[in-house]
């Protein structure tokens, strides 16, 4: 006997063939993650045959097919009429009756006596959705707190109209399906009361990267079709999967996002009319709308669904506002970064220009081309093949002619949005949540947009040159000496780490507090003393956090842990901040605190300020940051390198004062390094190396030293040479002490990356570890490869 409608606790990820991706999720996820603790609403879905049987009255399903047969895809206006002729036939045509019996007793049996204040979810499964190689994401209809089985009957028929809206027919054309062979299931699914709590989508990679040890989550205050659609810039949170696994608060990054509106439920219960968006509170903008203990929660369920399924997840999730618990709602396969495998390609800009706009950054690639500003999907048929594509956000009825773009820009939207799916689907750059983009951006204009700079992407006037490296991700020679990365930027981590590495020699925190916080933290600790205007703009920058301390804080420990995650377990070596005075004093509230130095290249700067009683309580903060890094999230690969230490004296300073902060080498397995980057450091090499666990030559500063000129200098420029002989005995000196009493040795300066016989020489030394620019990896890797060989 033909089966109409399946309950979910029936279905298993075998019943694609009739209930389609999304609907047989949920019923694997009911019955086999439950007891693992994972929450799944219940509900029924309705089956294909259900649905061909439906169009097989009346002849309906031949009429459809003549007449897409005769349709020029390619032509929107054709498109549209086709469309909307198909979908009045299909709405038109009632349900046989033996179906709508089966909806009416499954429907029924789940509301029990009473389906007062009882609602539901109807949404698409189509059976072709949700396969590996495609994203059916969002093509069909979704129609959220529908209350009443009329109410219901209407709302699948809606579903079931859907298959043949322009997106969806468009998309099917796209993926090379057949029309006839893609079917479709309505899945009815209690509705999880996240109106009156919070939602949004999570990712068991990095969607950007590929990078697979985070669990990704959005979240934002209502329903989550804000999230899925765009319209919300949504929190988002990063978690580690191997320290979580360990049982760590595995947090590594948070990001605020504003948040403006809520999709809550209205009054009516029909489809069509039973949602509303509204305005969110200035309280909630400012707030994250997940604690830390649900979103390990969350983590938790995204890696028990992946591990089930075996292959990276997209996942939507829901927080109930009456009982306050966390729920999965769909569960599908990832399919766009689980798939670039083998080689990777990188985008370089090759010169700047005015920056027109910017936004959150979708891939790392970029596009330019002439922009082609949009209001409405109805005027789509503006945009010409390589037009960047501009407007307010997005929603699947676009994607017809979103693969003619070379990229798109919205005013609204975060990572997990519609264009930023389609987009890394499509591999074309997008920059999303641009606020006014569509005013500051003209139509006709020639810009550039580049997400290749991290998390910001920007969209700068003109056609500007850019490079493209493709590198082949093949087996690296084996070296004598280990090749690692200079790391500056946490946004690019997760993607630096897919490069052959052996761990990083450098990490940078002048970039974390430059561009992660912008303040002063002499500023932050007096920001109830400073002018109106800098505190102001702490406490906008500080929002979401407990105070000003504790965000500079959990900003440092967030750079610092995202590095330290992306190539957890190989070492990370972190140098602490190493600002000079005209540096500090170009942050927020730098004026106030920093000195007029005729040489800071010289002066106020790395150990002399770590023990300065002047500036102790802002190092403090740097070593809170280091220990929760490593001690709470767990972290431990994560070492300690002190810059600029002039005399032995100094060095012992140092070192009291982080044994002081909770720093004390060996303790847990901690590494202190020194930069060998003065001089005095090489000469003096045997006593330094008393105090540390080996040294980080920094080539840039030692050669100026050596050779007495102002590397900033453009009229000496032409002298500076890493490799000078004055240079290189010192560097020698350097090595051989290191390998004489069983130390690190490690380069993390600009020379070997800029002259690769450099580093030929350096290993010919002995020397333990290169560390390297990341655009430069692949290629000394594999010429240090070849001089070995010979």
């Amino acid at each position: 006997m033909t089966q109409y409608v399946l309950p979910f606790e029936q279905l298993g990820i075998h019943d694609v063939p009739s209930v389609g991706g999304k609907n047989a999720s949920l019923g694997e996820m009911i019955q086999h993650l439950t007891q693992a603790g994972v929450r799944v609403p219940g509900g029924f879905a309705t089956t294909a045959d259900a649905y061909r049987d439906f169009l097989a009255q009346g002849g309906l399903a031949a009429r459809i097919n003549a007449e897409l047969e005769k349709l020029d895809i390619e032509d929107v206006t054709a498109l549209a009429e086709c469309g909307k002729k198909i979908r009045q036939w299909i709405m038109e045509a009632p349900f046989q009756p033996e179906l709508q019996q089966a909806i009416a007793d499954h429907y029924h049996k789940l509301v029990g006596d009473s389906d007062e204040g009882v609602t539901f979810a109807v949404r698409s499964s189509a059976t072709a959705e949700d396969l590996p190689d495609a994203s059916f994401a969002g093509q069909q209809e979704t129609f959220l707190n529908i209350h009443g089985l009329d109410n219901i009957l209407h709302a699948i028929k809606e579903v079931f109209a859907s298959l043949y809206n322009d997106r969806a027919i468009s998309y099917r054309v796209h993926k090379g399906f057949v029309h006839a062979d893609v079917a479709l299931s309505a899945g009815i699914q209690k509705m999880v009361r996240s109106d009156s709590g919070a939602s949004g989508v999570m990712f068991t990679i990095d969607t950007e990267s590929g990078f697979e040890d985070v669990v990704f989550i959005t979240a934002a205050y209502g329903l989550g079709e804000t999230v899925v659609q765009g319209a919300v810039n949504p929190d988002e949170f990063y978690v580690h999967k191997p320290l979580l696994a360990q049982g760590k608060p595995a947090i590594v990054r948070r990001n605020l996002g504003s948040k403006l509106l809520k999709m809550i439920f209205t009054a009516s219960r029909a489809a069509g009319r039973s949602t509303e968006t509204i305005n969110t509170s200035e309280a909630e903008r400012h707030q994250f709308s997940l604690n830390d203990s649900e979103v390990l929660e969350l983590a938790r369920y995204a890696v028990i669904i992946e591990q089930h399924y075996g292959r990276p997840m997209d996942i939507e999730w829901g927080r109930d506002g009456v009982d306050g618990k966390l729920y999965i709602l769909q569960a599908r396969p990832e399919t766009v970064k689980s798939q670039d495998v083998g080689v990777s390609q990188s985008f370089k800009l090759k010169q700047h220009g005015k920056v027109l706009a910017s936004g959150r950054a979708i891939g790392q690639k970029i596009g330019a081309g002439t922009v082609r500003v949009i209001e409405s999907a109805k005027e789509m048929h503006l945009v010409q093949a390589g037009d960047i594509l501009v407007t307010d956000m997005t929603d699947p009825d676009w994607e017809p002619v979103m693969k003619k773009a070379a990229a798109i820009v919205t005013n609204r939207g975060g990572r997990t949005c519609h264009a930023a799916i389609i987009a890394r689907e499509l591999g074309i750059a997008a920059v999303v949540g641009c606020g006014s983009a569509t005013e500051t951006l003209q139509d006709g204009e020639q810009v550039t947009v580049s997400c290749a700079e991290g998390d910001t992407g920007y969209i700068y006037k003109g056609l500007l040159e850019y490079e493209v490296t493709t590198t082949s991700m093949k087996q690296m020679p084996h070296l004598p000496t280990k090749i690692m990365m200079n790391v500056g930027n946490p946004d690019l981590a997760f993607s630096f780490a897919q490069l052959p590495n052996e761990g990083v020699g450098l990490a940078r925190l002048e970039f974390v507090i430059n561009n992660m916080i912008g303040i002063h933290p002499k500023a932050i600790l007096e920001s109830d003393k400073v002018r109106e205007s800098v505190r102001e703009e702490i406490e906008r920058r500080a929002r979401g956090y407990a105070d000003p301390r504790e965000f500079y804080i959990e900003k440092l420990t967030e750079g610092i842990a995202t590095i330290g995650a992306a190539f957890y377990p190989k070492p990370v070596i972190v140098r602490m901040s190493d600002f000079k005075s005209n540096e500090y004093k170009k942050l927020i509230g730098g004026d106030i605190y920093e000195p007029d130095e005729e040489n800071p290249m010289l002066g106020f700067r790395g150990a002399s300020r770590y023990a300065a009683p002047e500036f102790r309580d802002c190092f403090e903060m740097e070593c809170i940051a280091m220990r929760r890094v490593r001690e709470q999230i767990g972290l431990t690969n994560v070492e300690v390198m002190i810059p600029f230490v002039r005399t032995v004296a100094e060095a012992k300073a140092v070192i009291d004062v982080l044994a002081q902060y909770g720093l004390k080498r060996g303790e847990n397995g901690l590494r202190l390094i020194m930069m060998c980057e003065i001089p005095s450091n090489a000469l003096l090499a045997e006593q330094f190396l008393e105090l540390f666990d080996g040294f980080s030559i920094g080539s840039n500063d030692l050669t100026q030293l050596t050779l007495g000129l102002d590397r900033d200098s453009a009229l000496v420029a032409q002298a500076f040479d890493e490799r000078n002989a004055a240079v290189k005995a010192l560097l020698s000196m350097a090595i051989g002490s290191c390998r004489k009493l069983g130390r690190y040795v490690g380069i993390c300066g600009q020379g070997p990356s800029d002259h690769p016989d450099l580093a030929e020489w350096l290993m010919e030394q002995g020397i333990s570890s290169i560390s390297l620019n990341p655009d430069t990896v692949v290629s000394t890797w594999q010429r240090l490869g070849q001089a070995g060989q010979k």
